[in-house]
C-alpha cells in the first residue's frame, strides 16, 4: 500500500498518453489510490509507443506504476453502472479527453457535481475548457510552438527546435497536480469538490519567466541564445579542452571568485566587466576571454576548480551519465517497479521529499489492461 501524505484518497483516472497519467503518477507518488480506467481491447494509447522491452511499452509503464486497471466502455450502459459505483466513492476524477467528451458520456462536470458534491473534478486539455480553441486537439509539440517556447529556443538563426522533452505535457500534469491539493485543501474547509481547467497552452506561458517580462516590459520579442542567459552574464556553456562546461557566475562576487580561478583577475577592474548590466553587454567579449583560459583544461579539471571555490558549474552530461550520477543515486532518483512479464523495470522517482514519509526505493506493481477488474468489481458491487 502507498502511503503519503494523500493516503486514503481515491483517484478515478481517465487520462492517457502523458497530461493526465503524469499527473496521477505525481498523485500516486504521494500516497493516494490511483484507479486507472482504459479503453477495452487498446488501453492508454501509449501502451503502443516505444520503446519495447519485450512487447511492453516503457513508456507506458514509466509513468502508470501503482496503479490500478479496468477496462471500461463509458457508452455501454452495464460498464457505466461499474465506473458509476466507483465515481461515487472517488475523491478525485482527472481526466484530459478533449473538451465535450465526457458531456457527450453523462460524466462532464455539470452532470456529476451535484450528484458528487465532494468530487474534485480535474479537466487537462490543449487549450481549456472555454475560449475559442477549447475545443481543437492539440499535443506537445503544437503547444510549445503556440505558446512561444520554440521561439526561444536553439541556436541563432537555427530551424525551430523542440524542447528536448515534452514539456509542454508535463507542465501541464504539475499544474493539474497542484490545482488538485489546493482543491483538496480547500474542500477541507468547504467540504465542497470543484472542478479544476488546466490548458496545456496556458502552461507554456506560465513558464515564459523572463522571456515575456522582457516583452511585457519592453517591448522586447525575445529569440534563441543557445545556452546563453538572455540578462545574466557569464551564465552559458563554455568550451574547454575536451568538452564544454556550464559556468553560473550570477553575481560580482561569484564573477571575482571565476576570474581569480581562471587566471583573469583583471577582469575584475575592466569597465566592460564591472557589474552584471555591463557583463552583458559585453557578453561576447567575456566569452572569449574566458574559452581562451578554459581550453588549457579539460571540462573534469575545470569542474573540480571551480567547485572547490564554490562556484556554480557543471558538466553536459548525457542521459547514461545523469542517471549515474553519485547525487542522483543518493537522492533516490532512480526507483524500480515490478511487472508480472518482464519483472523489475527501473524508472525516473519523485524529486518530492517528505521527512514525514520515506521515499521508498520500489513502486507498486505496473498493471496489465483491465488486470484489477476481479478485484474491484468486488469491492464496488
Amino acid at each position: 500500500m502507498s502511503t503519503g501524505p494523500l493516503q486514503g484518497l481515491l483517484v478515478l483516472d481517465l487520462t492517457r498518453v502523458l497530461v493526465g497519467p503524469y499527473c496521477t503518477m505525481v498523485l500516486s507518488d504521494l500516497g493516494a489510490r490511483v484507479i486507472k480506467v482504459e479503453a477495452p481491447e487498446v488501453g492508454d494509447d501509449s501502451r503502443s509507443f516505444g520503446p519495447f522491452i519485450e512487447d511492453q511499452s516503457a513508456y507506458f509503464m514509466s509513468l502508470n506504476r501503482g496503479k490500478e486497471s479496468i477496462a471500461l466502455n463509458l457508452k455501454n450502459s452495464e460498464d457505466k453502472k461499474i465506473f458509476e459505483k466507483i465515481l461515487a466513492k472517488a475523491d478525485i476524477l482527472v481526466e484530459n479527453f478533449k473538451p465535450g467528451t465526457l458531456e457527450k458520456w453523462g460524466y462532464g462536470w455539470n452532470d456529476v457535481k451535484d450528484k458528487y458534491p465532494r468530487l474534485i473534478y480535474a479537466s487537462a486539455s490543449g487549450f481549456g475548457q472555454t475560449g475559442p480553441m477549447n475545443t481543437l486537439p492539440a499535443y506537445d509539440m503544437v503547444v510549445q510552438g503556440m505558446g512561444g517556447l520554440m521561439s526561444v529556443t536553439g541556436q541563432p538563426n537555427s530551424e525551430p527546435t523542440r524542447v528536448g522533452t515534452s514539456i509542454g505535457d508535463i507542465t501541464a500534469g504539475l499544474f493539474t497536480a497542484i490545482g488538485i491539493n489546493a482543491a483538496l485543501y480547500d474542500r477541507q474547509k468547504t467540504g465542497k469538490g470543484m472542478q479544476i481547467d488546466v490548458s496545456m497552452l496556458d502552461c507554456q506561458i506560465a513558464i515564459l519567466e523572463n522571456a515575456i517580462a522582457r516583452y511585457l516590459s519592453k517591448g522586447e520579442i525575445p529569440k534563441p541564445m543557445g545556452s546563453r542567459h538572455p540578462s545574466i552574464a557569464p551564465f552559458e556553456a563554455f568550451k574547454t579542452k575536451n568538452s564544454y562546461i556550464i559556468i553560473a557566475a550570477g553575481n560580482d562576487k561569484l564573477f571575482d571568485g571565476m576570474c581569480q580561478t581562471l587566471g583573469i583577475s583583471e577582469c575584475v577592474q575592466d569597465q566592460r566587466f564591472k557589474d552584471n548590466n555591463a557583463r552583458n553587454k559585453h557578453n561576447n567579449d567575456l566569452k572569449i576571454i574566458i574559452e581562451d583560459k578554459l581550453q588549457h583544461k579539460t571540462t573534469e579539471e575545470w569542474v573540480k576548480l571551480f567547485t572547490d571555490k564554490s562556484i556554480p558549474c557543471g558538466p553536459i552530461n548525457n542521459i547514461k551519465e545523469a542517471v549515474e550520477n553519485p547525487q542522483i543515486q543518493f537522492r533516490n532518483m532512480i526507483v524500480s517497479a515490478e511487472h508480472d512479464k518482464i519483472g523489475t523495470f527501473k524508472m525516473a522517482g519523485n524529486p518530492i521529499k517528505m521527512s514525514a514519509y520515506k521515499d521508498e526505493k520500489t513502486r507498486g506493481d505496473i498493471p496489465n489492461l483491465d488486470q484489477h477488474r476481479a478485484q474491484l468489481l468486488k469491492e464496488f458491487e
